[in-house]
């Protein structure tokens, strides 16, 4: 294997594929750092998928109403996704973990000891976790809980969880939105070009 894909780190199978996610509560800006990471990815020649918010189909109630049968849906749902996408691509964005979806229950009702263990267990197969931080409250998307209450409740909640389930993640600078992207590839040490595109220029 050769060219870009030799960036891209080994899975317990010794395939090359890469899973980012990025972390955090609702309103700041994940679904667009999806599509930008996508596109930047793409340009490099890469096969690309994007594993978008699952609680937005989620039949139960979400955000403040969330209840433990909702949650269980959206995190069975979640690792679904992302068994799937990673079966057909090289590379999968996570618009959310399994980690920020877990919060938005722990926050309703305290932690389940079951969804611990699966929460615990998944989180080890991501090569990369961002945390996006809250720059603004949240506007109403049709779904989107618009409480910056509630907002800043969840993202306490998912750095409790960071700090419980010992898990490594990249912090995104909230001084430097506009360089976010450029963080993300620096943080995954990918090449900002392909090096095939190099032959087209000699």
């Amino acid at each position: 294997m050769t060219g870009i894909r030799e960036f891209l780190p080994l899975d317990p199978f010794g395939r090359r594929r890469l899973k980012v996610a990025f972390v955090g509560t609702h309103g700041v800006g994940k679904t667009t750092l999806c599509f930008d990471l996508a596109s930047q990815l793409k340009r490099l020649d890469l096969g690309v998928d994007i594993v978008k918010e699952v609680a937005r189909r989620c039949p139960l109630p979400i955000n403040e109403e969330t209840t433990l049968d909702a949650q269980a849906w959206i995190l069975h749902t979640q690792v679904a996704e992302e068994i799937a996408a990673a079966a057909m691509n090289e590379v999968v964005i996570c618009d959310r973990s399994v980690l920020d979806n877990y919060a938005y229950l722990v926050v309703r009702a305290g932690r389940r000891p079951s969804l611990d263990a699966l929460v615990e267990d998944w989180i080890g197969g991501y090569d990369a976790l961002f945390k996006v931080p809250v720059t603004a409250a949240p506007s109403f998307d049709g779904q989107r809980a618009v409480s910056p209450a509630f907002q800043i409740e969840v993202d306490n909640t998912i750095d409790r969880l960071i700090e419980a389930f010992h898990v490594d993640v990249v912090r995104l600078d909230p001084a430097d939105r506009d360089g976010w992207i450029a963080a993300v590839v620096e943080s995954l040490r990918l090449p900002e070009r392909a090096p095939q595109a190099d032959l087209f220029e000699r």
